[in-house]
């Protein structure tokens, strides 16, 4: 039987919704547990692959409670942090509002900004930002490909694409091992901490349909991409795709 917050198609975005509604409060502290806090170092690796110049401005999509765009915001960047998910967006503007989120000076807080919308039709005019983010959120898109697109639509000629997710590793043992450590370890932070088993088993579910890696890599070199590389974490149980839309 499959997870109840992962469903194929039309009712993908419902069932992901309900799913963050339901571990909003508590997403932060489980990420630190799950991920035995290295979540927090990939996601400094994003940034610094980033390369975030002072004034360009940047798009954080499945901003989730904004780490991502408050660190960008931080980079200097203009950054807008986009979710639907508005129990998420919730705990971000909380952080905003305890000073948890960034160091940032007081005329510089409306910034990083949160918007509620659709990451497969952001609001957005074409060749928007100079810098796209993504973190763990393309796979939980109704479509990779429909996703990457959009991404690649608000990019400025010259701007660079990052996507950092769970990844699958080339070696067959780790990935294995990696495997039954999402099935069965995974869940039980789930249980103890949102009351909710399921919820983290969906992690599991939604990466057996993901394209990984090697796969979002093919695609974006698919879109025309320049300099697109793949950027792999323990053997590559976590990556960092990257690409340039060419000038």
């Amino acid at each position: 039987m499959g997870n109840r917050f992962y469903e194929a198609g039309e009712r993908r975005a419902e069932r992901v919704h309900d799913l963050f509604a339901a571990i909003a409060p508590r997403y932060d502290l489980i990420n630190d547990l799950q991920s035995f806090g290295l979540h927090r170092w990939w996601k400094r690796r994003l940034l610094r692959l980033a390369a975030v110049r002072s004034g360009e401005s940047a798009l954080d999509l499945c901003c989730g409670t904004g780490d991502v765009a408050f660190a960008l915001a931080a980079a200097g960047a203009h950054a807008t942090g986009l979710d639907f998910s508005g129990p998420m967006l919730a705990v971000a503007e909380q952080r905003r509002r305890r000073g948890q989120g960034a160091k940032l000076p007081v005329e510089a807080e409306a910034n990083p900004k949160f918007l509620q919308g659709d990451a497969l039709r952001t609001p957005f005019p074409d060749a928007h930002f100079d810098v796209v983010t993504i973190s763990y959120g393309l796979r939980n898109l109704a479509s990779v490909d429909d996703g990457l697109r959009e991404m690649w639509r608000v990019l400025r000629p010259g701007g660079r694409l990052l996507v950092l997710d769970f990844g699958k590793p080339d070696n067959a043992a780790w990935r294995g091992a990696y495997f039954t450590y999402l099935r069965f370890a995974v869940p039980v932070f789930g249980r103890v901490f949102c009351r909710n088993a399921e919820a983290y088993a969906y992690i599991l579910e939604s990466l057996q349909h993901y394209p990984a890696q090697r796969g979002v890599h093919e695609r974006l070199g698919a879109l025309g991409a320049a300099d697109a590389r793949i950027v792999t974490f323990l053997g590559g149980v976590m990556s960092i795709n990257t690409a340039v839309k060419p000038r």
